[in-house]
């Protein structure tokens, strides 16, 4: 398990008399052969900048700083892994934060590079690879012709183009989940926002916010187009916006009169689902799916992370517990982070809110973060830390009837029920 490290341009190493390590939480230790796989297909090896890695020498046995001037290095994982621990590493200057990415601990086995990592779900919808970008820009072209003044269109044509967003990209080439956003406002002030952040952050957000108010009719047109095959999948509530549910008003037209004129497809919205009474509205119009963001089911770190406004951790259970009465599919867009997410208070208690809430399905998100400013901002751990891949194996024990995923799974009974549906006039 050779430690990698960067030089000053970049260029990426393995180290012959260090062995890699990986951090939990503010903890450095050595990585177990069970928790690491193969470098998936579109993983991406990046530099920490301001960071010195820390391996084991191999001569010596002790831990230690690896000397010059290099850097620790990480992957970014794509959809469908769930990262089980960091990079091991020490900030070169403590006042320096790291860009908003999901750092995730690499090394150099066999002859290859390994990360600490599970595979949670079938990557291949969402490989990049998949994505022509040829025939995406035909596709991008062929849509802003047809649609000319469709902001929304022209907005996610920089997102799928500009930033790469894969779901972005499947709203033009008519495939899959594609995105819908409606909201430039949001109800929550989250410390990793990746498309709004302070000026005084000290880190930027790597997207930038929509910054208009669509129409009624741009949002029909978006889902109209893309709800053309059974599988088909739109969402509110995309990275480049803020809380779709305080659109309410809109998204509540717009489903309406998208399912009075088809019943094909899946409407899908992604959400912090504090605003229980819009969230009744938006169910109550036709409604498949819902997929709410959190980062814990305890309320002082949930509120650390999201600084909610005028809402709690209690709203969000009600709004589920609503959709999920009501026929929508569930799920959780689980925010985690090794060596937090695997503390024993916050294991207990995710396992309750998810048996309170009904929920279908736990959607494994890594966290882009700073680590250290993380750790600072939540609370410190109240019980013993099991390590990623054992609370895997509990939330799994425990929560037989839950799926453990990475995105939006629609389930055989609900397409079956479609299907009945559509055949049927």
């Amino acid at each position: 398990m050779n430690l990698v490290y960067a030089d000053r341009d970049g260029n990426v190493y393995d180290h012959p008399d260090f062995t890699g390590l990986g951090r939990s939480g503010d903890t450095v230790m050595e990585m177990l052969e069970e928790e690491l796989i193969p470098l998936p297909e579109g993983a991406t090896l990046v530099s920490l900048p301001d960071t010195r890695p820390i391996g084991i020498h191999v001569r010596t046995g002790e831990m230690q700083i690896v000397p010059g001037e290099v850097s620790a290095v990480g992957a970014l994982l794509p959809q469908g892994f769930t990262r089980l621990l960091l990079p091991g590493y020490v900030k070169a200057d403590k006042n320096k934060v790291l860009p908003l990415f999901g750092y995730t601990a690499v090394v150099w086995k066999d002859g290859g590079f390994y990360v600490a990592a599970e595979a949670s779900d079938d990557p291949e919808r969402w490989n990049p690879r998949n994505c022509d970008p040829d025939e995406l820009e035909l596709q991008v072209q062929r849509i802003l012709g047809q649609y000319k003044d469709n902001r929304l269109y022209q907005h996610l044509s920089n997102c799928a183009l500009g930033y790469e967003c894969l779901t972005a990209s499947n709203t033009f080439l008519n495939r899959w989940e594609g995105a819908v956003p409606v909201s430039f406002s949001c109800n929550a002030g989250c410390f990793g926002c990746i498309s709004e952040q302070p000026e005084d952050s000290g880190f930027p957000a790597p997207q930038t916010r929509m910054n208009f108010k669509p129409t009624v009719e741009e949002i029909i047109q978006v889902m109209l187009e893309h709800l053309k095959t059974p599988e088909s999948i739109i969402s509110f509530g995309q990275g480049c916006e803020g809380e779709p549910s305080t659109q309410a008003k809109m998204i509540i037209e717009a489903i309406r009169e998208v399912r009075r004129q088809t019943s094909t497809g899946f409407i899908n919205i992604n959400t912090n689902a504090g605003l229980t009474d819009h969230i009744r509205g938006i169910v109550d119009a036709g409604l498949d799916l819902m997929r709410v963001s959190t980062i814990s089911a305890l309320d002082d770190h949930y509120n650390a992370y999201y600084k909610p406004r005028g809402y709690t951790l209690k709203n969000v259970e009600k709004s589920l517990r609503y959709a999920a009465d009501h026929g929508v599919v569930t799920s959780i867009n689980y925010l985690i982070f090794p060596g937090v997410t695997d503390r024993e208070e916050e294991m207990e208690a995710m396992i309750d809110f998810v048996r309170r809430t009904g929920l279908k399905l736990i959607q494994l998100r890594n966290l882009n973060i700073d680590p250290e400013s993380y750790l600072e901002l939540i609370p410190k751990p109240r019980g013993e830390r099991y390590g990623m891949k054992q609370m895997l194996d509990i939330f799994r024990e425990e929560l037989p009837g839950v799926v453990l995923g990475s995105y939006t799974h629609i389930p055989q009974e609900l397409a079956d029920k479609r299907k009945k549906h559509l055949q049927h006039g």
